[in-house]
């Protein structure tokens, strides 16, 4: 009886121990807010520069074509036209994955700038999609690095390859929406012709053959 005893007490003083006289960092941590004063560095200053000739782990470098969307040449700099990466179906699937989650918000499933969240913007609803399909792919990755307009930088959310993932998949939904029925193949106009007539869709053949893209890998 006396073990029960002393094996409860235990327990109960257990749950009743303050974390912070053991580990004081369990319950606060000091940190600065950005742009903060700090009493620390001497300067004042909160925020620190990267030590020299240090780049962040995920930056990706000596490949400015594949990061930026851009080629310099004699004129100065110009958009890509052709993907900087392999395009298969991986990459597509991957961009459709990353678009649903984090473009077809506002710009809509198939990319056509109806969506509710669209639907609720009056000053300037995001645009469709399909009426920049001459625009060169290296614009697209440069909208969804820095920005355009009311529209943020989804660089955070998505990394290099995960943004060119998505442009290809814009590409993809730009050839399926304007593909007339009669140029899928035969098992394929079947299938649409079961989802509804006239509506165009992604032919298997363009998927992994986005128009300026090439199959060789970076």
């Amino acid at each position: 009886m006396k073990t029960w005893t002393l094996l409860l007490v235990g327990i109960l003083l257990g749950g009743c121990i303050n974390e912070d006289l053991l580990n004081p960092m369990a319950d606060s941590q000091p940190r600065v807010q950005s742009y903060g004063a700090s009493e620390f560095y001497e300067d004042g200053i909160a925020m620190r520069e990267p030590p020299a000739g240090t780049v962040p782990r995920e930056r990706v470098v000596l490949q400015p074509a594949l990061s930026t969307g851009k080629s310099t040449g004699p004129t100065g700099e110009t958009y890509l036209t052709t993907f900087p990466l392999k395009v298969d179906r991986e990459l597509v699937e991957l961009g459709r994955k990353r678009f649903d989650i984090t473009c077809a918000t506002c710009h809509g499933p198939v990319g056509d700038g109806d969506s509710i969240v669209a639907r609720q913007m009056a000053l300037r609803p995001p645009p469709s999609l399909h009426n920049y399909a001459n625009r060169p792919v290296g614009y697209f990755y440069e909208v969804i690095t820095r920005g355009f307009g009311l529209m943020a930088s989804y660089a955070p959310e998505l990394d290099v390859r995960e943004r060119w993932a998505v442009v290809a998949y814009v590409r993809a939904l730009q050839i399926s929406q304007a593909t007339p029925l009669d140029r899928l193949p035969a098992d394929q106009r079947e299938r649409v012709r079961t989802m509804g007539d006239d509506q165009p869709a992604v032919a298997p053949a363009t998927v992994g053959g986005v128009p300026g893209s090439r199959q060789e890998g970076p």
